[in-house]
């Protein structure tokens, strides 16, 4: 049998022909590999599975935490988990839905419908803001198409004690109300990002690395003393209980300073429940509310009074019979004072020997020293929604308008605003402007708005209101000097005042012999037969007073000091002076 033999040529075009087939093999090997530009390349194919396994996660970045002056927080951040679906996946997979609507706690039929609704989305939550356990719990089911994400829930640890100052955030984190609001863009942080692999089922395999870093939001301080706002808030809440009232409202400032240092009102609300808020809880009355404060006016209007130079605190009013017809208007006192000084014009309260005081003025002589007190524009605290009252300037001036302006009737303001004047009296003229956040550093100094002798003049008529036979005697403090001022004001209706519907208030400084702090009460439509601000504010203010001194660690006064103002007090002016009548 004759050998096999192969002819060269074929068998060098076989190698030829494997060659060839490898060099196309690495060439679609390169092109899917390494060439950039090939078509459907190695580009594309990593585009491809990226696509499919790597994501993008946002990192939640931490809201700033808002403390009192002391560094107490009153509102902080805390983590916790988001339950959300891929409805597309999860309409999937029916057979999980029923360990799935259990864990959440719905029906069956809930669940369905809102997968159904949102079936041509690619993301919906099923819960927000869960305990990670509870979270976690969910997680463990399993369940195909549904995921967690971390997110921060706020907290509130005072609760309804600061609830309205410091406000709210909503679902999201972003400020509602309060100083939540006022300083949203400082509290809120600035998301991060990273990149994850997550498998088929979502589930991250790999941190592949940070991307963006998150940054948290920055603290802020306010000027309040949560001892203080604990201790007002708990002596208002009691007032208005006891009193049947509609509302109150309490300031504290640092006549030093300005700052606000307890801002309280009532009815409040617990920020931490959110099912069980009301509206009209959600105000901040002592800076978005006006009213007519009635005879607190009476001290500021004397003090426009004193610095024409032409009244002492000496100069007497003959205020018989106990009224005076001014136009149509009879202004009444409860009794018959008779000749009354200016000091206890003040003390008693005396509507007629304002009014005969604020005739002898030139109309805008009150009105112009109102509005350097601050009446009339805002105090500068940037607090959302705040008021900034009513102050009304006329170009004939009635006498009845002159005469209301002088004890409080015929403008409005709000608690801050009057706070503040009183502040001014007690710093010997000079205006601070009103703070709600901590000061720090060296402080801007007031500005000289009244000559100190004049303010001196009415702190003194203001101490003889808290003496005996003045209106305040309730507002007293043991171991402390106090001076202050009652007021009374019917409410306005449809066509004038109503007949029994009242605000009492009370505004007093302490100590004051050197004033430390302004505190303002006012009790809203108290309900019962004591409606007077002598009766309903005045003990409250003693309360907060008295214990706010001891725990801002004033020392208390000298005893001899206090038994020899008492007796100064009692000696009357017209004895004194001689007097002069008007």
């Amino acid at each position: 049998m004759r050998p096999l033999t192969l002819k060269s040529w074929r068998f060098y075009s076989v190698v030829l022909a494997l060659l060839v087939l490898a060099v196309a093999l690495l060439g679609r090997i390169a092109s899917l590999q390494v060439l950039p530009d090939a078509d459907r390349g190695f580009e594309f194919l990593q585009g491809q599975g990226n696509a499919r396994t790597l994501r993008t996660e946002p990192i939640s970045a931490y809201r700033g935490v808002i403390t009192d002056r002391n560094g107490e927080p009153l509102a902080v951040s805390t983590p916790v988990e988001s339950i959300w679906a891929n409805p597309q996946v999860l309409l999937q997979k029916p057979q999980q839905w029923a360990a799935l609507s259990q864990k959440l706690g719905w029906s069956q039929a809930e669940l369905e419908s809102r997968l159904s609704r949102f079936s041509n989305k690619e993301f919906m939550y099923l819960e927000r803001h869960l305990p990670p356990q509870e979270a976690q719990g969910i997680l463990a089911l399993g369940v195909d198409g549904v995921y967690s994400q971390r997110e921060y829930r706020r907290y509130y640890p005072a609760g309804e004690v600061a609830a309205q100052l410091v406000g709210i955030t909503d679902v999201d984190d972003r400020g509602q109300e309060g100083m939540e609001l006022a300083y949203d863009a400082w509290l809120t942080g600035e998301s991060g990002a990273k990149q994850v692999i997550k498998d088929l089922r979502g589930r991250t395999v790999k941190d592949l690395g940070l991307t963006k870093a998150a940054r948290s939001g920055r603290p802020l301080a306010l000027s309040i003393d949560l001892r203080l706002q604990h201790l007002a808030h708990r002596e208002l809440k009691k007032a208005v209980q006891e009193f049947g009232a509609k509302a109150g409202s309490v300031v504290v400032l640092d006549v030093r300073t300005g700052e606000v240092l307890a801002m309280v009102n009532q009815p409040s609300y617990n920020p931490n429940d959110r099912a069980s808020i009301k509206t009209a809880s959600l105000r901040n009355r002592a800076l978005t509310d006006v009213f007519e404060p009635g005879s607190t006016m009476k001290p500021l209007a004397m003090v426009a009074a004193l610095e024409t130079g032409r009244f002492e605190p000496y100069t007497v009013i003959d205020t018989t019979p106990g009224y005076v017809q001014v136009g149509r208007k009879a202004l009444y006192d409860p009794v018959d004072y008779g000749k009354l000084d200016l000091t206890h014009v003040i003390s008693k309260s005396s509507q007629v020997g304002m009014t005969k005081l604020a005739l002898k003025l030139e109309p805008n002589i009150i009105r112009n020293m109102y509005y350097r007190l601050g009446l009339g524009q805002g105090t500068g605290t940037g607090f959302p929604g705040e008021a900034v009252g009513v102050l009304p300037s006329y170009n004939k001036w009635k006498p009845i308008q002159q005469a209301t302006y002088a004890f409080g009737y015929g403008l409005n303001l709000t608690m801050v605003q009057l706070a503040q004047a009183y502040s001014v009296l007690a710093t010997g003229g000079i205006k601070h402007p009103v703070s709600l956040l901590r000061k720090e550093g060296e402080e801007i100094p007031g500005e000289q708005i009244v000559d100190k002798q004049y303010t001196h003049k009415v702190m003194k008529m203001l101490r003889k209101v808290v003496a005996t036979g003045g209106t305040g005697t309730r507002a007293n403090v043991d171991s402390y000097s106090v001076a202050g001022k009652t007021g009374t004001a019917h409410k306005a209706d449809a066509g004038g005042y109503s007949e029994n519907r009242y605000v009492g208030s009370f505004v007093g400084v302490a100590p004051a012999q050197d004033p430390a702090i302004v505190v303002a009460v006012m009790i809203d439509e108290p309900r019962d037969d004591k409606y007077h601000g002598g009766q309903v504010a005045a003990p409250i203010f003693s309360s907060i007073t008295g214990g706010a001194l001891r725990l801002l660690q004033e020392p208390p006064e000298n005893e001899g000091a206090r038994v020899s103002v008492r007796k100064l007090e009692s000696t009357p002016a017209l004895a004194q002076h001689g007097g002069t009548l008007l």
